[in-house]
């Protein structure tokens, strides 16, 4: 009894020692370096993710903002239809640029000569002719008489009048001169030169001018893209996983099979993209740059990470589930389907749902099937030529115009949106229906 006290006695001294206690303090300092380690990675994590965010925001934000002048038109008979035809052939030929150009003109009077009709006709975009035309051809009437119309700017003067142009540089630096920039002030005085809230980089096609483009076609084509990858890759993705989870023999088959599921799971995407061009363009001769084979590619390219997150989800139910059901009589097929994929369900769906939200920021995989053609109309049909939102953003930052960089971070803003929702829905679905056991 006494030798027990006794090593008790020496046991604690030892634990009560200052080596004992030099040390303690050393671990606690150690793992307070290792707290304050892990809170600045996700502080500066969080820094550079308020910082991406906020530049794209702050450069985008603008797209849906633009300049217009409002200014009165006569539409000139002699100029738009000398002959005085009223035949829409002879109506869409018509010189509208000269509509413009004397309607500016009457609210600049110094613009004269060759070089300042140049410098006037600078100022207003390309699409301000094209649009007097459609007036004319849907309201031909209007010839003759004068009209308040709102010209569309042109990206240089658009640009300047939101500032993205300094003044304060030499004349040889800036697309703007002087003269152009003293006639936009003074338009501006006037009331005839406003600046609107717009919706058309959402709802117009793909243009060569920046102050034209929008993104609707890659809207169209990306909705078309992904409805053809989710009726492809979800149906094959959770039946392999069924299959391979209830219902595969265990062997040296299934077991090569996973080792490539897991190994595709890891491929690069451009190699997809390969896949795509040696097989569904060259050898099957699918229409090249449509929805459909970019919705082939991105679903084969989706299929591993699907099998893996529903094999996961499959394997997370209990044993006693299965066993359960085969004790009251139901069949394996009938205890899968009744019992064990609606309860891994909410797994099923948020790995597809991840799955789709990474090809949906694909591009690589849609660049080598031929997506990155410029592509003006919106697709109506799955064979159409069509483009998504992510090749739309690679084929927009290419751009030399400051222009194409709103449109740019315009374009992104919405695909982080839609990422956005789609981890958000995802969430939602694995919280809503997850059951804890």
């Amino acid at each position: 009894m006494t030798d027990l006290a006794h090593d008790t006695v020496m046991r604690r001294s030892a634990y009560q020692s200052e080596a004992f206690e030099a040390r303690l303090r050393q671990r606690y300092r150690a793992e307070r370096r290792f707290q304050v380690a892990g809170i600045a990675s996700i502080a500066f994590a969080a820094v550079m993710l308020v910082v991406l965010l906020t530049t794209i925001v702050m450069n985008g934000y603008t797209a849906f903002w633009q300049s217009r002048f409002d200014v009165e038109v006569l539409f000139d008979p002699e100029a738009i239809t000398p002959s005085g035809s009223r035949d829409p052939a002879v109506l869409a030929v018509g010189d509208y640029a000269a509509l413009v150009r004397q309607a500016l003109q009457a609210e600049l009077p110094d613009a004269t000569g060759r070089d300042g009709r140049r410098a006037l006709m600078e100022m207003v975009s390309t699409a301000a002719a094209y649009d007097l035309r459609n007036m004319v051809l849907a309201h031909p009437e209007i010839i003759g008489t004068r009209q308040k119309v709102s010209l569309l700017a042109s990206d240089t003067a658009d640009q300047f009048i939101k500032g993205h142009i300094p003044r304060n540089i030499t004349e040889d630096k800036r697309k703007v001169s002087d003269r152009q920039m003293a006639w936009i002030d003074l338009l501006a005085a006037h009331g005839v030169l406003t600046t609107h809230f717009s919706l058309d980089v959402l709802t117009q096609s793909n243009s060569r001018q920046p102050e034209q483009a929008g993104m609707w076609g890659a809207v169209i084509g990306s909705i078309m893209t992904m409805l053809v990858t989710l009726g492809l890759s979800v149906p094959i993705g959770v039946a392999a996983a069924v299959y391979l989870e209830e219902f595969a023999p265990r062997n040296r088959w299934t077991d090569l099979i996973e080792v490539n599921i897991n190994n595709l799971a890891a491929v690069p995407s451009i190699v997809f993209g390969l896949l795509g061009l040696s097989m569904f363009l060259n050898f099957f001769g699918m229409p090249r740059s449509s929805a459909l084979v970019g919705g082939v590619v991105l679903a084969l390219m989706t299929l591993p990470t699907i099998i893996i997150a529903s094999r996961a989800a499959l394997k997370a139910v209990p044993p006693s589930i299965r066993e359960a059901a085969l004790g009251i009589g139901a069949s394996p097929l009938q205890v899968v389907i009744h019992h064990v994929l609606p309860l891994a369900a909410p797994g099923v769906l948020t790995g597809t749902i991840l799955g789709l939200a990474r090809a949906l920021g694909e591009t690589a995989p849609l660049l080598l099937i031929g997506m990155v053609a410029f592509v003006v109309d919106v697709p109506g049909s799955l064979s159409d030529p069509a483009t998504v939102l992510p090749v739309q953003i690679f084929m927009w930052s290419d751009g030399s115009e400051r222009g194409w960089i709103e449109r740019t971070s315009a374009a992104i803003m919405l695909l982080l949106g839609f990422l956005i929702i789609m981890n958000a829905i995802a969430v939602y679905l694995r919280k809503r229906f997850e059951r804890r056991w």
